[in-house]
């Protein structure tokens, strides 16, 4: 009978039951997850087609080609990352993901690979006079639900409490809408999310001379427990740093070669 549970016991481990433990790395399935907001452009989000593209998208694929495995990328509300992947509906979180002392509690990251700001943007017909943080006194602010935005403004209530009011929104496709329709005085976004948004719409908005908090990096996102699913896939991210396609894939979604090196 012993030998027998221990046969078992072996067969669910090779077949990926019984928890689905990822510690020793990639092998035990074929397919992994990798939660996206659809809608952040250009790291991850929906073509004309309804198809999913962007620069995350791009490595990932790449990355997994590598590992002879499938990446699946699955929306994912974006303030509800870590729960999505400490349930297990999804394996990785890869789309523009901040690099955070709060988060590090709960995610287990890459190297970083990309530098990140906190910038203003402002609707083109805009002539608000903002130069200093103290300048969005009375202003309207928004920004994406479960971002490094939020988390700063939450962080410094003074500055929270100094506004007429502070929004958060599901997407940043709402937020753009919002700013252009004077929903909103001001948003407060990624520089790489919103210096795209503008350069697909020169006409409507405009970013300011200021930066809010201070820089981030960008990681990939893993569970705590998934150590040698994270080394694996650094491996060959670093491959592909080394041997020029992470330059390649970088300069196809920003005209720039944006990648961090060690």
């Amino acid at each position: 009978m012993k030998k027998f549970l221990m046969i078992i016991c072996a067969a669910l481990l090779l077949s990926g039951c019984g928890g689905g433990q990822n510690s020793e790395g990639i092998g035990y399935k074929k397919v992994y997850v990798i939660g996206i907001d659809d809608e952040y452009a250009p790291m991850g989000f929906r073509d004309d087609d309804g198809e999913i593209v962007g620069f995350d998208v791009d490595l990932a694929k790449e990355a997994a080609r590598r590992l002879g495995i499938t990446f699946e990328f699955r929306s994912i509300e974006w303030n509800k990352k870590v729960d999505e992947l400490n349930a297990r509906r999804i394996d990785i979180i890869w789309n523009g993901l901040d690099i955070t002392p709060e988060r590090q509690e709960n995610i287990l990251y890459s190297k970083p690979y990309m530098d990140n700001r906190q910038i203003l943007l402002v609707n083109a017909n805009s002539n608000l006079d903002i130069k200093t943080v103290q300048d969005l006194a009375g202003k309207i602010v928004g920004t994406q639900a479960g971002s490094n935005s939020e988390t700063y403004v939450d962080h410094n209530e003074d500055f929270k409490n100094s506004l007429k009011d502070f929004r958060t929104y599901g997407t940043f496709k709402t937020a753009f809408r919002d700013l252009a329709d004077g929903e909103v005085d001001v948003l407060l976004v990624d520089e790489i999310a919103g210096r795209y948004a503008m350069s697909k719409m020169p006409q409507k908005f405009k970013a300011l001379e200021l930066t809010i908090g201070s820089a981030t990096e960008i990681g990939i996102g893993f569970r705590m427990t998934d150590v040698g699913l994270r080394d694996d896939v650094q491996k060959v991210f670093d491959e592909m740093i080394a041997d020029g396609t992470a330059k390649k894939i970088s300069e196809k979604w920003f005209q720039a070669d944006l990648v961090i090196r060690d």
